[in-house]
């Protein structure tokens, strides 16, 4: 849906069915409503989502890279619904969709794609940083007329990409323009607050006048051509005249490598860092930053190439950088400041301050609960680390009480221990959860909200079926056997083996203590827990 559509009848608002949004679509929203997504002025229709698949391009010829559009369950809206009030997690109204047209997305079944021009409603109030969330039109009002240097990024910033932005900007005469991508997981420090405050400490030893804009943009499973086009759209509706591009990771490297010639950047000034890469359809030249090292001799980061040969120290990578965080070694000064360093340990504090989640799952019968317990009995006794235990009987009958044993309420109560645990791990502590969880989906649903605040470990308790029947003593089995009991995993309903397990442990052929000690080893050998001598 482009600019220039004609504008939707007013309507009711009261009486309009309500979507709501989340994190990723809520930033597709806020940058159509903001004008950040120019020309678009709603979600795409099929017609444009085929077209940009084709050619890059909207289905009126207007050059645009990435889908952007919006899918809810086939259930969310009434048939005959010609329009839905889009709203946060907490109900907020934000916007009024006009539904001109509803598609079934490929390969996504019971969902719907919606598309139609959208209408802001009330501005977005909540989420860390949000003055900093200023809109395009008040970033180019900021930065006035000249040259700007923009660099969007999802990782932390350090010492090389501080070096290359100085140089980039200063011949270009540019004012700096930094996008931090806060829609998803951050790289290294996981979420977004972490990321921009890493950010605005790196951008102290950015020239004055740097103007930090965080951008609610979630990354496209695209081409790096393509995600790089789309960034520059976004850089270039917030004011700025060229974008960066970061050879250090990997969208740079492959846009280069993907493409042959330079195509679309006009103007581009080259040499030592600041290649145009060959890129069509961005609105604004896109920089290669080059290659660049860490000059022990001259004490600066600096092009490759003025470097002596053999002498040069390479920056960090991000599985590097998170590896010293974890075990809390000292992050050298060649790569970040001290403000950023201590931001990035605060962010991601070594493995045996942070809060983790032991998720054993297993059939009923496989020890998972007998384990869990031997394991809090044992972190207690330790008491250097805080421990709760959330069993799935003990949860069944206060967290999750009056729920059935039905697909939908089973995929509840994984989500109810989920954010228990994920709360707990928020605070630095150990949760250990022993549900049966027997489908993988709401496993994974459990990993991805604890991610994003500690660290997940999954442990399948691998006892076979006739074992843990023939253990059976709540007599469930045989209550099953019988009928008495509906929807039993392992005998009516099905379990799905993890395959992305840490630890798979089978209690047939182990002791208690074995599986125990298996995993205090894990802990231990991970720098969760500190070694007995120490």
């Amino acid at each position: 849906m482009t600019a220039g559509a004609k504008a939707e009848p007013v309507v009711d608002h009261a009486s309009l069915p309500s979507l709501t949004l989340d994190a990723r679509q809520l930033g597709d929203l806020e940058l159509i409503l903001s004008g950040a997504f120019a020309p678009l002025s709603g979600f795409m229709t099929s017609a444009d989502v085929a077209s940009v698949a084709e050619s890059a391009t909207l289905a009126d010829g207007t050059p645009w890279p990435v889908p952007v559009t919006l899918e809810v369950p086939a259930d969310a809206l009434g048939a005959g619904a010609g329009a839905a009030l889009l709203a946060d997690p907490e109900g907020t109204p934000l916007a009024v969709l006009t539904i001109t047209e509803r598609a079934a997305p490929p390969g996504a079944e019971g969902r719907v794609m919606l598309a139609g021009p959208v209408r802001a409603h009330r501005a977005p109030e909540h989420g860390s940083f949000r003055r900093l969330m200023i809109s395009p039109s008040q970033a180019r009002a900021e930065l006035g007329g000249g040259p700007v240097l923009a660099f969007a990024t999802r990782a932390p910033i350090g010492g090389r990409q501080i070096g290359q932005l100085k140089h980039l900007a200063g011949r270009l005469g540019a004012r700096p323009l930094v996008l931090p991508m806060v829609a998803g997981p951050a790289e290294v420090v996981g979420q977004p607050e972490a990321l921009i405050r890493t950010v605005l400490a790196a951008a102290r030893n950015l020239p004055a006048g740097t103007l930090v804009v965080p951008v609610p943009y979630a990354e496209r499973d695209a081409a790096a051509t393509r995600e790089l086009a789309a960034i520059a759209n976004i850089a270039a509706a917030y004011g700025a005249t060229h974008l960066m591009a970061d050879r250090g990771h990997d969208h740079a490297t492959r846009s280069a490598e993907e493409t042959s010639a330079p195509v679309g950047v006009g103007g581009a000034p080259v040499g030592l860092g600041g290649a145009p890469v060959g890129l069509g359809g961005a609105p604004i030249p896109v920089l290669d930053s080059g290659d660049w090292a860490y000059d022990p001799r001259a004490e600066v980061w600096r092009p490759l190439s003025l470097i002596e040969a053999g002498t040069e120290i390479e920056d960090l990578t991000p599985d590097q950088l998170a590896d010293m965080l974890d075990t809390g070694a000292k992050i050298p000064s060649w790569f970040a400041s001290e403000a950023v360093a201590a931001e990035l340990r605060h962010a991601r504090p070594p493995r045996s301050e942070r809060g983790v989640v032991l998720f054993l799952t297993g059939l009923s019968g496989s020890g998972k609960s007998t384990i869990a317990r031997d394991l809090r009995d044992l972190l207690a006794e330790r008491a250097d680390r805080r421990v709760s235990l959330l069993d799935g009987d003990l949860v069944r009958s206060l967290l999750s009480a009056g729920l059935t044993f039905s697909r939908a309420d089973r995929d509840l109560n994984i989500a109810r221990i989920g954010y228990v645990a994920a709360e707990i791990a928020k605070h630095g502590g150990i949760a250990i959860c022993a549900p049966i969880a027997p489908f993988a989906a709401a496993r994974e649903q459990v990993r991805q909200m604890v991610s994003e605040v500690g660290d997940f470990l999954l442990i399948h308790v691998a006892t076979p079926v006739e074992v843990c029947e023939e253990r059976d003593r709540k007599g469930l089995y045989a209550k099953a056997r019988a009928g008495l009991i509906k929807q039993f995993t392992g005998v009516s309903d099905p379990y799905e083996e993890p395959t992305d397990a840490v630890l798979v442990l089978d209690t047939s052929v182990i002791s208690r203590e074995q599986a125990t000690g298996t995993i205090m080893e894990m802990l231990t050998s991970g720098g969760w827990l500190a070694t007995e001598d120490n």
